[in-house]
């Protein structure tokens, strides 16, 4: 190969180790990604990159497993500020008397900017380059997230009641439809419907995010079948389960991603299947509260797409999704009663291209292929805790935790190096978030 046959490219990322996710099941060694521009150019080993490619930049990754980003599919992220403040309570006291008290008290423009800030910088220290957001102000989230350089689908709230962000359904719904024109088609930002909940939203309003989402692609994201009491009142009000009743007003298709889900039957596993609805997995916050435990083998053996989120960290208390993968796979194995349930690496793929595919975008994102979008993590495997390594993707998921990522690239952009965030300042955060805990931790002691 003559050096005019030899291709320029930006970034070389030399790795020891690659699961690339696509095709499943593999781990490869002694590979080389090349980055060109926001995509991924090549993926081949090393000795043939020396001779394709030429790169401004190379990182040498000699202990380290290259693996696509990882996607968080459920959160609340600026209830990050809210960390550890009601600990140890069932969800409906955790939220009557907790939760919503504290937001109405605190949520403001500026709570969830740095609450927000908080969780992007807990999530991209520990590998999630996108996440899912539901919660209020999503239009100051939205840029956030876009300022910072990370992936994002905003879901809009939408309830039956007032909050600080609106006055009932048609202003979530006027202003919902607003941020999604704002964003549509944005690269970083996806716009979408957060209905609450079945209890906290009527037919009417869920008819019209059913509506809007026909109209505009916006996906809908919806807690469901969280707990045994959100059932059985439904069935004791209004005769029939909450997913029968979401089947009725057409709310279930593959634009939509149900949250939680620890409440199945085979009915509800047949209207998931049958409709391709997403379900997201929040394994660590449902054990946290006693919720209960979603079937996760069940729903894959069906052909349901099973992603993963780690919920709010008011809730879990934390949103390392590495440590919900491990969660993830572990009770998996117990519902099951079948320790070949959810594998190393089917853990690994709900919380990359499972993601990817609920968010209706696998050709982009999820995996390292050729012409995806550079989303990238590296994670070091040379501590003593994850030594010796014989399976690197066993190690991801039963060994490691986030804070062994080292590298990370959003769209070929670094925000990870060597352990440290380049997007955030850290130290200014953290003096806006412990102004905010003195404030809370006043408002208890009052």
């Amino acid at each position: 190969m003559t050096a005019d046959t030899i291709t320029a490219a930006d970034i070389r990322i030399n790795a020891r180790w690659l699961i690339p996710i696509e095709p499943s099941g593999v781990v490869l060694e002694h590979q080389a990604v090349i980055i060109q521009g926001t995509k991924i150019a090549a993926v081949l080993p090393m000795a043939e990159a020396d001779h394709e490619f030429r790169t401004r930049e190379t990182i040498e990754l000699p202990h380290h497993v290259v693996m696509p980003g990882l996607i968080n599919m459920h959160g609340h992220a600026a209830m990050s500020l809210f960390r550890g403040m009601a600990d140890d309570l069932p969800l409906m006291t955790w939220l009557n008397d907790h939760i919503w008290p504290a937001e109405g008290r605190f949520i403001s423009e500026q709570f969830i900017a740095d609450g927000t800030q908080l969780a992007m910088a807990e999530m991209l220290r520990t590998g999630t380059t996108t996440f899912s957001d539901m919660y209020f102000f999503p239009e100051i989230v939205a840029q956030m997230a876009h300022d910072t350089g990370m992936r994002a689908q905003i879901c809009f709230p939408l309830l039956d009641f007032p909050t600080v962000w609106g006055s009932g359904p048609d202003e979530y719904l006027s202003k919902g439809e607003a941020l999604i024109d704002a964003w549509q088609g944005d690269d970083y930002i996806m716009p979408a419907i957060g209905p609450h909940a079945p209890y906290t939203v009527s037919d009417g309003p869920l008819t019209e995010a059913v509506a809007l989402s026909k109209r505009t692609g916006a996906r809908i994201q919806i807690h469901l079948h969280e707990t045994e009491f959100e059932v059985a009142d439904a069935i004791d009000k209004q005769g029939k389960r909450p997913i029968e009743r979401l089947a009725e007003l057409g709310v279930l298709g593959t634009n939509t991603q149900c949250v939680h889900m620890t409440q199945i039957s085979d009915s509800d596993i047949a209207l998931l299947a049958d409709t391709g609805t997403h379900v997201i997995h929040c394994p660590e916050s449902n054990l946290k509260l006693a919720s209960g435990l979603c079937p996760a083998q069940k729903l894959m053996e069906r052909g349901i797409n099973l992603a993963i989120g780690t919920d709010g960290a008011a809730s879990n208390n934390d949103l390392d999704l590495f440590g919900e993968i491990r969660t993830a796979a572990m009770v998996a194995k117990v519902v099951a009663n079948d320790a070949a349930a959810l594998s190393a690496h089917q853990a690994l793929q709900v919380a990359t291209l499972n993601g990817a595919r609920a968010l209706g975008r696998e050709h982009e994102l999820g995996s390292l292929v050729a012409g995806k979008l550079a989303d990238i993590i590296a994670v070091d495997l040379s501590d003593p805790f994850i030594q010796p390594v014989y399976d690197p993707a066993s190690h991801l998921v039963y060994s490691n935790h986030g804070r062994a990522v080292t590298h990370s690239w959003i769209n070929g952009v670094p925000q990870v190096q060597d352990g440290k965030l380049t997007r955030i300042d850290v130290p200014d955060l953290m003096l806006r978030v412990e102004d905010w805990a003195r404030k809370i931790r006043q408002q208890q002691a009052d």
